[in-house]
């Protein structure tokens, strides 16, 4: 593991070097053709939204189609791999989600390495994920949760949208870090998931926020905490997890990467042009309206971000001994 996340780190790195003269040259006539953005979950999430109205702003900018495409399966390994065996050309890109870091400790016999075969290009949004119990559950903040818990040793059940999934791997930190006993009750997807929440079938999920923030304002869930390391714009008055749990954070990344051998120089082009998209107000405005925190930077430092969470569920995975369904 330590060697694979020096090697991100060093793809990210590379590409500050400055491109030869062909790839100079290949970069003032990219693109030159539509460009695909390859997402591994189905449409309606809000990866999605986010990426359609980059991708659009992006056709407009660089005047070629960028058309975003959902290939969902295996937790968005499918789509992983897909990208990883396209041509190195900048015209087939990753629309990298936490589940890439996930899934680098969750399954064990993948046909691709992802901190070895996709090279980063930009962070794009981060969106944490809201702790949140059906009405009946006689708590309203996180410490009383925890009591509730503690005093109810494996009589409450925890939703998740799937086995590895943010919503899973954040009750099971939350598990870790303060000893209570909840059962982990998977799901295929949030929907099915928030359904056997707001009937009280289970109690509690740590759902993202986009999904859950309707039922939220509507009284239909009470919300406790968001996972965030800061509060949330979307919901200000809701405290955050760490304020009752120090050091509690997680929460969902979305960013773009690209196969390894990428030229530095597309990299590079990406990189500003992505930059330019997220200081666009009309994606600012739709990121806030998702509750999403927009990001951008360097490729370094998202290929520093990837690989430090990377290294973060990797070890609660291994603490839980979760296991791919």
């Amino acid at each position: 593991m330590i060697l694979h996340r020096r090697r991100f780190l060093h793809l990210a790195a590379s590409t500050a070097a400055f491109p030869p003269l062909f790839e100079f040259a290949y970069a003032q006539s990219y693109p030159a053709r539509p460009v695909h953005i390859v997402l591994g979950f189905p449409p309606g999430g809000a990866s999605d939204i986010i990426g359609r109205s980059i991708a659009q702003f992006l056709s407009e900018r660089l005047g070629q189609p960028f058309v975003f495409d959902n290939k969902p399966g295996a937790a968005s390994n499918i789509a992983t791999e897909m990208v990883v065996r396209a041509a190195p050309d900048g015209y087939t890109l990753l629309w990298v989600t936490s589940p890439n870091a996930i899934n680098a400790t969750l399954y064990q016999h993948l046909e691709f390495n992802f901190m070895h075969d996709i090279a980063p290009v930009i962070a794009v949004f981060r969106v944490p994920n809201v702790m949140e119990v059906n009405p009946s559950v006689p708590v309203k903040t996180v410490a009383e949760f925890i009591a509730y818990a503690k005093a109810n040793p494996g009589k409450l059940n925890f939703a998740s949208s799937g086995i590895g999934s943010t919503a899973h791997l954040s009750g099971e930190l939350f598990k870790f870090m303060t000893g209570v006993d909840m059962r982990h009750v998977p799901y295929r997807g949030a929907a099915p998931a928030l359904i056997d929440l707001l009937s009280g079938q289970v109690q509690v999920m740590f759902d993202l926020l986009p999904s859950s923030i309707s039922h939220i304002q509507a009284g239909k869930l009470r919300a406790l905490a968001v996972t965030s390391a800061t509060r949330s714009k979307a919901l200000p008055q809701l405290p955050t997890i760490g304020e009752s749990v120090p050091g509690y954070e997680a929460s969902t990344f979305n960013g773009v990467g690209v196969p390894n051998g990428t030229p530095a120089s597309v990299v590079k082009t990406l990189n500003k042009q992505l930059n330019a998209a997220l200081a666009d107000s009309a994606i600012k405005a739709r990121l806030a309206d998702l509750g999403a925190v927009g990001l951008g930077g360097s490729s370094a430092e998202f290929g520093k971000l990837v690989a430090d969470e990377t290294a973060k569920w990797a070890k609660v995975i291994r603490a839980a001994n979760i296991k791919a369904g």
